[in-house]
């Protein structure tokens, strides 16, 4: 399906991620299509893509995830791929197939492997097969309370009760006797069919103190499979993640480790025929054993750091393989890893509680250092709404060594101004300043430990600038009343 011809490409999505789409698809020479609702009629987004369509709706529900209309709208522009981004319809296999049936391209994996990884239970037994190292635990889904404490006592406690189709923090539960299964069990099918419309739950042993670290993988249409290597996710909210780093400072030089990690993922995704890029996720305990915790069959959040460190382009090369085209690599030894990269997401959140914060931009500067990139939907007078993810923009730096990534992440913080809204850029200076995280020692427990240390120095903090901020104004006022009496 080599194609010389520029292809009319549908991005299904909006924010930072719908940019980087559109200036893959710039740079391949084909037409980026973008899309916006009524609630986003001047999206940033639109700003690099080539035609514009309306998606009807007031809602999510009734715009980004609503698959006939966006079918409808591929069939009447003559739309000969589509992206989907992160998020939406970006892992539903449905929605693949149903493209690909009415002669629309995916940007993406086959959805036999999104089907595949999508189910918890299903993907746990499927890494066992490849032999991938899995958390001890169910199999399979777990259909009551009883069975779920039968599991419990056979692995020991803690456990943590998980939905089958969950995803971002949502429908988890660590258990640390019979009692609190009991007493979770009934909330996390609630939770899990609210948020997944799947009430399914496996039990399984809770690591303690675990790293999450992840490994980049980008297959082709001709059974090529490679890794990019592998990023650290630690730095963690809610089970989401704010700063992640390649390589992980964790693994560090033990060159033995990493490619045993990296290759087991490359066993799953070739198990699954994986032609696209995606994400195999991992957690790995204190005593450097890893376990396969899911995979993500779609472009992640944090690629840019993997960007970075190795110089391949993610996006381009999702395009190419959808199109059959050759990857820009040729063979895992064209491959290595150059430097140290970090990504912070900037979130319009509350950085005490780091709980959502809504609002209006009203002005925004940045100052970026060398070797560093800010991949934003910002501009001023957005209006941040609680429809959508909380996260504006993510910062990414790379530097010969992490020390030196970590300095230039604080000036990069240090220089960029968001006003109008809360953000969580004070608490990322904190923990950039903080030393078990310069040390590199941390796990994903890592903001529930320091969520005291944090409190008290942020309040500190913001209120000493509050003071200055209005010490200066009452200086200011005094020199306009001066200089307007005299």
């Amino acid at each position: 399906m080599l194609t010389n011809t520029k292809k009319r490409i549908l991005i299904a999505n909006r924010g930072e991620i719908a940019i980087r789409v559109a200036k893959a698809i710039n740079e391949l020479g084909h037409v980026a299509i973008g899309v916006y609702t009524i609630n986003e009629p001047s999206a940033y987004h639109l700003q690099f893509c080539q035609e514009w369509i309306k998606l009807e709706g007031n809602s999510n529900k009734e715009s980004f995830l609503n698959a006939n209309q966006i079918l409808d709208i591929c069939k009447k522009h003559n739309i000969d791929a589509l992206h989907p981004g992160y998020g939406f319809l970006s892992e539903n296999a449905g929605f693949a197939e149903l493209l690909r049936a009415n002669g629309v391209l995916w940007i993406g994996p086959n959805p036999k492997a999104i089907d595949a990884m999508g189910d918890k239970a299903k993907s746990k037994k499927l890494a066992a097969q490849c032999h991938v190292p899995v958390v001890p635990g169910s199999i399979g889904s777990v259909p009551t309370v009883i069975e779920a404490k039968k599991i419990a006592n056979e692995i020991g406690y803690p456990v943590l009760l998980k939905a089958v189709a969950g995803g971002g923090g949502k429908g988890m539960r660590v258990c640390e006797n019979n009692e609190e299964i009991e007493k979770n069990f009934s909330a996390v099918q609630r939770e899990s069919l609210s948020s997944f419309g799947n009430d399914e739950l496996l039990v399984e042993k809770y690591v303690k103190n675990p790293h999450h670290i992840e490994v980049q993988i980008l297959g082709d249409k001709k059974g090529n499979c490679f890794h990019l290597f592998e990023r650290e996710c630690s730095v963690q909210r809610r089970h989401q993640k704010i700063i992640e780093e390649a390589p992980s400072p964790f693994i560090g030089e033990d060159v033995k480790l990493r490619e045993e990690l990296c290759q087991a993922a490359v066993r799953l995704a070739k198990a699954v025929q994986y032609d696209s890029a995606g994400t195999v996720e991992f957690i790995m305990g204190e005593d450097r054993k890893f376990y396969f915790l899911e995979m993500n069959t779609r472009i992640q959040v944090e690629h840019p750091i993997t960007e970075e460190i190795t110089g391949v382009d993610l996006v381009s090369n999702m395009i190419k393989a959808a199109f059959e085209e050759p990857l820009d690599i040729q063979s895992q030894n064209d491959i290595k890893i150059q430097g140290h990269s970090m990504e912070t997401r900037i979130c319009a959140e509350d950085p005490i509680d780091m709980l959502p914060a809504p609002g209006k931009i009203s002005a925004f500067h940045q100052i970026l250092p060398t070797q560093s990139r800010f991949d934003h939907c910002i501009y001023a007078g957005l209006e941040i709404k609680p429809d959508f993810d909380p996260m504006i923009g993510k910062l990414i730096v790379r530097g010969i060594n992490r020390r030196v990534s970590i300095r230039k992440m604080k000036m990069a913080l240090e220089e960029l101004e968001i006003q109008g809204i809360k953000s969580n850029i004070p608490l990322l200076k904190w923990i950039l300043r903080e030393k078990n995280f310069v040390d590199g020692h941390y796990d994903t427990h890592y903001l529930n430990h320091q969520k005291s240390n944090i409190e008290s120095d942020l309040k500190m903090n913001l209120s000493l600038k509050k003071e200055n901020l209005s010490q200066v104004e009452s200086e200011i006022l005094g020199i306009i009343v001066s200089k307007y009496i005299n």
